[in-house]
């Protein structure tokens, strides 16, 4: 899957997101809220990219955190950030909010958006393989609503799944919007 992904042109990259946040920014748990929690792409990983929607959010008013690992400890927390221009190098490229940005506390979210690289109709997914989001959202959700985002290629019919893996409530591609069925 990540070579599938990793041989998508970037133009096709950057229309496919477009429709994906567009489609996020119509769904319901994201109309609705008043804080949500995005991702940072992996540019060169070519991870759907959902920066135009923080400026959407931002627009209606609502509050965006965006995700901060703690490698060490093997926890990741979200944190509010108004200007992207704040965002400093993380772990493994990534981009983090920074750690004086004001961190969200279980609760505080009314969605979250988490990224994939392969994801089926239950809201299955497999991520790089760290399980910093299934120890995260069990914190957040189900008070947040979790919607797990990917390219529709990445639609899977299943994903081998464990009992430490934690399902999102909603899948979103570029091609279908699913309210996931376990």
């Amino acid at each position: 899957m990540r070579g599938l992904r990793k041989a998508l042109p970037e133009r096709a990259c950057a229309e496919k997101s477009m429709r994906i946040v567009r489609s996020l920014a119509g769904l319901e748990p994201i109309a609705r809220a008043r804080t949500v929690a995005l991702f940072w792409p992996i540019e060169e990983r070519h991870e759907v990219d959902l920066r135009p929607l923080h400026a959407l959010l931002q627009q209606r008013g609502v509050r965006v955190a965006f995700p901060a690992v703690e490698v060490g400890a093997g926890l990741m927390t979200f944190r509010f950030v108004a200007d992207l221009q704040t965002m400093v190098d993380g772990v493994a490229g990534l981009r983090e909010p920074a750690p004086e940005q004001p961190a969200a506390a279980p609760g505080d979210l009314d969605a979250i958006v988490v990224p994939a690289l392969a994801i089926d109709p239950r809201g299955h997914r497999i991520g790089y393989g760290g399980g910093y989001y299934d120890r995260a959202l069990p914190q957040f959700a189900p008070r947040a609503a979790s919607i797990g985002v990917a390219f529709d290629f990445q639609l899977v019919v299943e994903v081998p799944d464990t009992p430490t893996d934690v399902a999102v409530q909603w899948v979103v591609t570029d091609a279908r919007v699913l309210a996931a069925v376990p």
